[in-house]
């Protein structure tokens, strides 16, 4: 009866490339794509891009509606104030100057 024989440098190189061989094949076997489900995927894709695409519009939209009711109420807002506020005297911005002065002492006492 023989005994165990450990295997030699060859035996033990011979085996890696095996090993090497069969991972190789392994990780190269590819399963065939499915030619309808890849254009389910195709159609998902360009379906999620043009729901992007219309999202992104409506958000600019938004903004530029937003900009320009913003800008209008600045301009109203400009013209009030312009036409409500006519140029005071010097005598009237002294009087306005000490009122709030003497307001303010009064707060603190």
């Amino acid at each position: 009866m023989a005994g165990y024989k450990e295997p030699g440098f060859q035996d033990r190189t011979a085996a890696a490339a095996a090993a090497r061989a069969k991972a190789l094949a392994k990780l190269q076997a590819k399963p065939a794509v499915d030619p309808e489900l890849e254009a389910q995927r195709a159609a998902k894709a360009a379906e999620r891009e043009a729901a992007l695409a219309e999202k992104r519009k409506a958000m600019q939209a938004e903004r530029e509606a937003r900009a320009a009711a913003k800008l209008a109420k600045a301009e109203a807002e400009a013209a009030k104030v312009a036409e409500v506020k006519p140029e005071l005297t010097e005598a009237e911005r002294k009087a306005a100057r000490d009122a709030r002065y003497a307001a303010r002492k009064a707060r603190k006492r």
